[in-house]
């Protein structure tokens, strides 16, 4: 039996999109199966029957789950399945959470959960658009209530011009890459890395993205209109108005003011608690109300917050609109490590650790972008209970640790040197001190300089800052306020965080909680956000550290890389592996061959690396006359001494050769162990024999000539 189904299909940046409905999942909220090329991804939108009890938010769940079997592969390991999700996964997972969220009513209490399987990868086709499309289309055209539809468009930017949707060969050579998400009338979700892309190109490429996007919620309204399920209704778990008017009775207005206008967060804290006991000693016989006072105090403290900023350009630590909250930057905190800094702003502290190991160390990726084999640069990111004054045990990193790691490791990857000026695997990890708003921005200008610090030769320092928003009844009443602390993110409409150098933009993050930004609104943020960076830079960071230092710490590895021809490899591994672990044992070096004939020595004794690296060239350099080499006496013979030059050549000195006097005896000259300074005077490639001569008169003469 073969189901009916219904199948749409636009074409979009060149490609086809088809979305079917009804071939599988009949049993889902919402489902689509979104085929854009040879890409396929089933999305899925469930929702319970009955709300959630006892919670005070909307409890939305994104999952992005990767199939090896896409891009016909067999996962690695004993288990031979798929495990925890990868990094990319994870942060498939926000980027499609963050303008969803939004859109579902405030106070809706059903579980969503919307689920994306990558089930077929065209490398050309990214199966992250393609499971936020589904997503956005499986939600719109399901009962579950839903304020879109959405579209997200991806962005590249090649020899100057916007590339839609960028295919594998274009996003090498993009300069961008921008994912944006809109609705019908604004956008809601801006992601991005550059490579230092000034603020107006930035902006238009935003907004060249939203008229795609206009285009696709077209053909998804269409959709909906033929097939889409009415919404059903739910239980509303909006505070009742009466409640908010006996909270005013027993809290005026004024006295809440006075509570949340400090800059400590704790002593705000404890304030508002104090008001809460009010509230529920006044309340305590009305057991509905009793439960519902925690939620209700947030709401109050929100409007209350809400209304000085906009109304009465009063911020709760008394900055002024544009004021930056204090900073400090400092260097080498840490005596031992690669490379450290401290960056400060107000409650906000990161202390981040640079590290720096041979090529070996980098990270293996086994995605499903086939392009991407190994990290060499990892930013992470920790986020412990104690930097917000809290208890908790630590179970690893959550998504937001990642996504924040994940962000600072796209603004600073556009200045990272190559492997060919620094050949060295880098990590840098972000230990959160405090948090009071910003922590991924602050990890940005610490990382900026612990990496200076470390020796790495950045391009140029990256800083990083965030813009808040408070909207009114109109787009046009709304306020941007730069350097938001976490009261402030909280109970406002945006975090708009961007880094970068002085000369453009590195990387964008946009999170909002209403229903899309206008331009100006955009546009008055980049600008912001620019004017707080240069201060940064300029006022702060550079006068501590404002260009890598000459050399790497004493306690770092020193790394040399050559090149050698790779038919000569063999000859430096030897058989089994005994000619390469014998130059790593005699050194203490560390040793990486790459397939195109890359050779890093790495170690921490200099004289030893160059003694590897010398080894390594005999090797690989073919042995002429003339030639002159330090090498170590293995074996003495009546007739003379037997010298290793390379670990698998050996040169003999006659006795004749030893002085340029008569030697009646070799041990006279030399001793098994000894180093001696040699100099090639035949190589006969029949006998495999090389001659060399060990006399102060051949030398000299040698010298001379040089």
């Amino acid at each position: 039996m073969s189901k009916e189904f219904k199948s749409y299909s636009m074409e979009l940046a060149g490609r086809t999109l088809t979305a079917e409905i009804g071939r599988v999942c009949a049993q889902a909220n919402g489902a689509v199966l979104m085929h854009y090329g040879d890409t396929v991804v089933l999305s899925t939108a469930t929702a319970s029957k009955q709300p959630r009890e006892g919670i005070d938010f909307f409890p939305l769940s994104v999952e992005y789950n990767e199939r090896q079997y896409a891009v016909g592969k067999i996962p690695g390991g004993f288990m031979k399945r798929e495990g925890k999700p990868s990094e990319n996964a994870i942060l498939t997972d926000r980027v499609i959470d963050r303008p969803m969220r939004p859109l579902f009513p405030k106070d809706y209490r059903n579980d969503v959960t919307l689920e994306n399987l990558v089930m077929s990868v065209d490398p050309d086709c990214s199966p992250e658009l393609t499971a936020m499309l589904g997503t956005a289309l499986a939600v719109t055209i399901s009962d579950i209530p839903f304020d879109g539809p959405c579209a997200m468009t991806q962005v590249g930017l090649v020899d100057g011009k916007f590339v839609f949707n960028p295919t594998n060969a274009e996003k090498k050579n993009s300069e961008l890459q921008l994912t944006v998400a809109s609705t019908s009338e604004k956008v809601i979700m801006i992601e991005a890395g550059a490579k230092e892309v000034p603020e107006q190109v930035m902006i238009d490429a935003i907004f060249e993205a939203d008229k795609v996007n206009k285009q696709l919620i077209e053909f998804f309204a269409k959709i909906r209109a033929e097939i889409g399920k009415e919404k059903h209704s739910y239980a509303s778990a909006a505070i009742p108005e009466e409640l908010f008017a006996a909270i005013r009775e027993v809290i005026p207005q004024e006295e809440m003011e006075i509570a949340v206008f400090n800059d400590d967060k704790q002593s705000r804290d404890a304030a508002v608690d104090k008001l809460t006991e009010r509230c529920k000693e006044a309340f305590a016989e009305n057991e509905e109300w009793i439960k519902l006072i925690p939620d209700a105090m947030y709401q109050y403290e929100k409007k209350t917050v809400r209304k000085m900023i906009l109304k009465d350009h009063k911020r709760p630590d008394g900055r002024q609109i544009t004021e930056i909250r204090p900073l400090a930057a400092e260097i080498d905190l840490l005596p031992r490590v690669h490379g450290s800094a401290m960056f400060t702003r107000g409650q906000t502290q990161i202390l981040d650790v640079c590290t720096l190991a041979p090529l070996s160390e980098v990270q293996k990726i086994d995605g499903l972008d086939v392009e991407v084999k190994n990290k060499r640069y990892m930013h992470q990111y920790n986020f412990p209970s104690y930097s917000v004054g809290e208890t908790r045990v630590s179970r690893g990193p959550g998504r937001r640790e990642i996504g924040h790691g994940a962000l600072a490791e796209k603004a600073l990857l556009p200045m990272i040197p190559s492997e060919e000026e620094f050949p060295y695997a880098i990590r840098c990890v972000s230990e959160t001190m405090e948090s009071n708003g910003s922590t991924s921005q602050a990890s940005v200008c610490a990382s900026s300089l612990a990496l200076m610090a470390a020796g790495v030769p950045i391009a140029r320092p990256v800083a990083g800052i965030s813009c808040g928003l408070v909207t009114g009844d109109t787009d046009d009443d709304y306020l941007v306020l730069t350097d938001i602390q976490g009261l402030e993110d909280f109970f406002g409409d945006m975090d708009f965080k961007v880094a970068g150098t002085e000369k453009g933009i590195t990387a964008i993050q946009m999170d909002i909680k209403i229903h899309g930004l206008t331009r100006p609104i955009i546009e008055e943020a980049i600008a912001k956000t620019r004017e707080a960076r240069m201060y940064i830079l300029n006022q702060i960071m550079n006068p501590v550290i404002s260009e890598a230092r000459p050399d790497v710490s004493q306690y770092a590895p020193k790394i040399v890389q050559i090149k050698i021809d790779p038919k000569k490899i063999g000859d430096v591994v030897g058989k089994q592996g005994k000619t390469i672990n014998k130059i790593i044992d005699e050194f203490g070096v560390t040793i990486d061959i790459e397939e195109d004939g890359s050779v890093n020595v790495a170690g921490l004794d200099r004289a030893q690396i160059d003694k590897a690296v010398q080894t390594i060239k005999n090797i690989v350099t073919e042995i002429e006359e003339g030639q002159i080499f330090t090498g170590k006496v293995v074996r003495i013979l009546e007739f003379g001494a037997f010298v290793n030059l390379t670990p698998n050549k050996d040169g003999m000195v006659h006795i004749s050769k030893l002085a340029d006097r008569r030697v009646n005896k070799v041990e006279d000259v030399v001793n098994i162990g000894d180093e001696v300074t040699v100099k090639v005077i035949k190589v006969d490639p029949v006998k495999d024999r090389i001659d060399l001569t060990l006399r102060p008169s051949d030398l000299k003469a040698e010298e001379k000539q040089n």
